[in-house]
């Protein structure tokens, strides 16, 4: 778990004892991150505005302005399939933990929910009267969770016939931009400055208020922390039981798009986006910027960070995509790490 302590007003959080051992690892775990491109994925005919892994890590999903939602194989460089039906822009993508379904959103309202293999839609759910911005399974893959403009969060019953949703949460004050979903909550991000969680088993909601829009928000791998991406440039790291804010991440440019944020799979290092073009890795527990490279000529979008375990088990996969209309592709990151994700 996090070895990290609340942060106090105007300083760092303090490690504890077992982090203060953890610097030379530190150093030699920043040394092999990723810097360079090693594959470019070309295919969309439009701005690129998710990547995403399945669950495994041996595939990706992109998706985009021209309407589709793509399948790759990252090691390979392969195109695998195109999935064509939205309306309107595909604002994201999620794969189901099985890797037998799809589901995806965007600009046309509703959520698509794919099968895999024969690239068909199994059925449109429908409910939101806004662009829908994020998408997510439960881990049983039998419920959608969507976020969108309309200031909900809806949820739907993959195994039900209908196409209304089971639930809506509308307490929001403004557009919701991230979901994310556990065995007991359903967390969202908002630009009304807050992160919400709500307790499926005790019916409750909690609210953090962070004072500043929130466009993206992703969870630690040990589930106990929560990251925050907001509109003033600032990554924050937050307590997830408590709320307690544990460190800000300072250095990109984040004021005008969503771009996504997340860890790196052993939470040793937070990955985030940048507006001109740069990828970021700060060093978690106190902060400093341990690694940068620029990934793209324009917005890198969405930063995301999957190992696909090789025979020597050491292949580090970084996906990164953006939003650059005069170069349309798809930046892979690929290099050799010995870090555990």
């Amino acid at each position: 778990s996090l070895s990290l302590s609340p942060k106090k007003k105007g300083g760092s959080p303090t490690p504890e004892p077992s982090a203060r051992g953890r610097t030379k690892e530190m150093s030699s775990a920043a040394q092999q991150l990723p810097r360079t491109e090693s594959r470019t994925l070309s295919g969309h005919e439009g701005a690129v505005l998710a990547v995403r892994f399945n669950h495994d890590g041996k595939y990706c999903l992109s998706c985009g302005k021209d309407r589709t939602v793509r399948l790759w194989n990252p090691h390979t460089g392969a195109h695998v399939k195109t999935y064509k039906s939205h309306g309107r822009e595909v604002r994201d993508v999620n794969a189901s933990s099985d890797n037998a379904k799809l589901v995806s959103c965007g600009g046309d309202k509703q959520i698509f929910y794919w099968d895999v293999a024969s690239g068909k839609v199994i059925r449109k759910f429908r409910g939101h009267n806004s662009e829908v911005n994020s998408v997510k399974f439960n881990e049983h893959n039998t419920v959608v969770l969507s976020a969108g403009y309309d200031r909900s969060v809806r949820a739907f019953d993959c195994r039900s016939q209908s196409s209304d949703p089971i639930q809506t949460i509308d307490t929001f004050q403004d557009s919701v931009m991230s979901v994310n979903v556990t065995n007991t909550e359903i967390i969202a991000g908002s630009v009304d400055g807050t992160v919400r969680t709500f307790d499926i088993r005790m019916g409750r909601e909690t609210v953090d208020n962070l004072g500043h829009p929130v466009n993206c928000i992703s969870l630690s791998n040990d589930r106990n922390c929560l990251l925050a991406n907001c509109l003033d440039s600032t990554v924050r790291l937050l307590d997830k039981n408590s709320g307690e804010m544990l460190q800000e991440y300072k250095g990109h440019i984040c004021k005008s798009f969503k771009m996504d944020c997340c860890l790196t799979n052993d939470d040793a290092f937070v990955i985030g986006g940048s507006e001109d073009g740069f990828v970021f890795f700060w060093e978690l527990v106190d902060a400093p910027i341990v690694a940068t490279f620029r990934a793209h000529s324009s917005v890198v979008l969405f930063p995301c960070h999957q190992r696909h375990l090789s025979p020597n088990k050491d292949l580090h996969v970084d996906v990164i995509c953006r939003w650059d209309h005069s170069c349309l592709d798809l930046k892979i990151e690929i290099a050799d790490v010995c870090y555990p994700y």
